[in-house]
């Protein structure tokens, strides 16, 4: 059988592919479980510079949960599945590197949640989006956690409430991608994005993007006074000394990572 996630290291990026082409990339429990071991060691593996999600086949990036596991489910595994599916939010949020989300078709539902836990993402100018779930007497709950912090109230809950299906130049327009491309430049400039953050320092990197993350539920002052704190800690590394020295003398800096 196809593994249910690719798992592929190009130079110093991590690709991992939803593998479930046939399914439309839908999550099934053993598919977040291999996604959420696969982000932990690509946290782990410090030749791993960026981390690039997307799914198989050229129709779906995710198509939300596998219904039909969802059906066949007790009230106790399903409700642990849902929790299973927070706490890979919760890891996408926590991640050390960054995300970059490849959406190469219809992302809905819970693909809308993992979308809007990537740190940057690029689609493919027909790529599809929705949050559907209001049509089948459900709410979007779980993916409107991280959908509410990239949007905002109102564009959250319009797609929440309508169930409105957007195009990908809808979706650049709001904010849920941040640009969108021809199918057949998608992965190129996709590509280029993430080499360019593999070449950025990896421990700046690491304590930015945690920091950005962590200050989003404090008061603004206890943000002022964190991001002081960490900006403090940052000028304390190896590579702000060394970033500062390149600037000075006209060269492209050496990243050691410390």
């Amino acid at each position: 059988m196809e593994p249910l996630l690719l798992d592929e290291r190009r130079g110093p990026l991590r690709l991992l592919t939803l593998n479930r082409p046939a399914q439309r990339n839908a999550l099934s429990p053993d598919l977040i479980a291999s996604l959420r071991t696969a982000l932990a060691d690509a946290d782990r593996d410090d030749a791993s510079r960026v981390v690039c999600l997307t799914g198989a086949g050229d129709k779906a990036f995710c198509a939300g949960a596998d219904l039909t596991t969802v059906a066949a489910a007790t009230a106790l595994a399903g409700h642990e599945g849902r929790r299973a599916y927070a706490g890979l939010l919760g890891d996408l949020g926590r991640l050390g590197k960054p995300i970059v989300a490849c959406v190469n078709g219809t992302a809905v539902a819970a693909g809308m949640g993992i979308l809007a836990a990537c740190d940057f993402a690029l689609a493919a100018d027909d790529a599809r989006f929705a949050l559907p779930e209001i049509d089948v007497g459900l709410f979007p709950y779980i993916a409107l956690a991280p959908l509410a912090r990239l949007l905002g109230r109102r564009q959250a809950l319009d797609l929440a409430m309508t169930g409105r299906r957007i195009d990908a130049q809808e979706a650049a327009r709001m904010g849920l991608v941040n640009s969108v491309h021809p199918r057949s430049a998608l992965w190129t400039q996709t590509e280029k994005l993430c080499l360019t953050l593999a070449g950025k320092s990896a421990a700046v990197l690491r304590l930015g993007r945690r920091a950005f993350y962590a200050m989003q539920d404090l008061p603004y002052e206890a943000q002022l006074e964190a991001m002081a704190l960490h900006l403090s800690l940052n000028a304390g590394f190896e590579d702000a000394r060394e970033g500062i020295s390149a600037f000075v003398e006209g060269r492209k800096p050496e990243w050691s990572g410390r």
